[in-house]
């Protein structure tokens, strides 16, 4: 269980630097290197992305 919460952790810092730099500079990294928000591999990111976020709220409540 300890890899998947860091892989979890790493995918929502990519996504969270994702979300600055849209912010900052109206750049969306993960649809730029892969063709678009439309491209079916960017959307398969930013679910997998989303999925991990979800997955990291369950060790939120964790006491371990």
């Amino acid at each position: 269980m300890d890899i998947l919460k860091k892989v979890c952790l790493v995918l929502i810092i990519i996504g969270a630097l994702n979300w600055a730099l849209v912010g900052l500079f109206n750049l969306d990294l993960v649809a730029s290197i892969f063709g678009g928000n439309d491209n079916i591999i960017a959307r398969i990111i930013y679910i997998v992305i989303g999925i991990a976020g979800l997955v990291d709220i369950a060790y939120l409540f964790d006491r371990d």
